[in-house]
Parts: structure tokens; C-alpha cells; sequence
């Protein structure tokens, strides 16, 4: 069974930084694509970025420049680095997984349960 547990989400003053991990087992995490989504109050969830099986990166037009997706197979993570925080990056962060970037883009595969970033202004 595919377990995703995401951390590092708080509170960050606009400007700041955060880090988020997203801790996966069960499965062979290597071969597989991650992904980051977003949910703020009253929204849809929101795409934020992807990262295939070798390292390859899509980001949402909002988020680049300011955030870096990647990855640690040894460690079975997917980190988000996120810079220059803004108010409205508020929101509850998601990591998914599934076989390619396109899959996990459009919400497919398996899912965490998310961690809350809030960005005072």
C-alpha cells in the first residue's frame, strides 16, 4: 500500500521560505513521477509542480522562479523549496504519485494528506 506523508508546512511572514517534504512507501519510489498541489480556502486544488523519474521539472507560470521541486530516491522523498513567499501561496500542500509527470499533473495516482503552509502579509 502506497503511503504519502507530507511535513514542513507553518507559518512564514511574505517574502520568507519553506520547505516541504514528502515522505512515500510502499512502492519503488525511483521509478515513479511526484507531484505538488495546492488547495487554498474556497479554491480548487491547484497544480504547483512535478518531477518525473529522472529529474525532470514542470512548474505552474505562479510559482516559477520561486519554487524547486526535487527529489532524494535514496531517502524516498520529494522536496518543495519555496522562496519569496507571497499571502496568496497560502494553502494546504499535497504530494502525489504516479508514473509520469502527466498523470500526476492532472491529479492522478496516490495521495498525501497535506501539510498547511500560511504566508502572513
Amino acid at each position: 500500500q502506497v503511503r504519502l506523508v507530507e511535513s514542513g508546512g507553518g507559518l512564514v511572514e511574505a517574502g520568507g521560505s519553506l520547505r516541504l517534504s514528502c515522505a512515500a512507501s510502499g512502492s519503488i519510489f525511483s521509478i515513479n513521477a511526484m507531484g505538488w498541489h495546492r488547495q487554498a480556502p474556497g479554491k480548487q486544488r491547484e497544480w504547483v509542480a512535478g518531477i518525473s523519474s529522472g529529474g525532470s521539472t514542470r512548474y505552474t507560470d505562479s510559482v516559477k522562479g520561486r519554487f524547486t521541486i526535487s527529489r532524494d530516491n535514496a531517502k524516498n522523498t520529494v522536496y518543495l523549496q519555496m522562496n519569496s513567499l507571497k499571502p496568496e501561496d497560502t494553502a494546504v500542500y499535497y504530494c502525489n504519485q504516479g508514473p509520469t509527470v502527466g498523470v500526476v499533473s492532472t491529479g492522478g495516482g496516490y495521495w498525501g494528506r497535506g501539510t498547511q503552509v500560511t504566508v502572513s502579509s
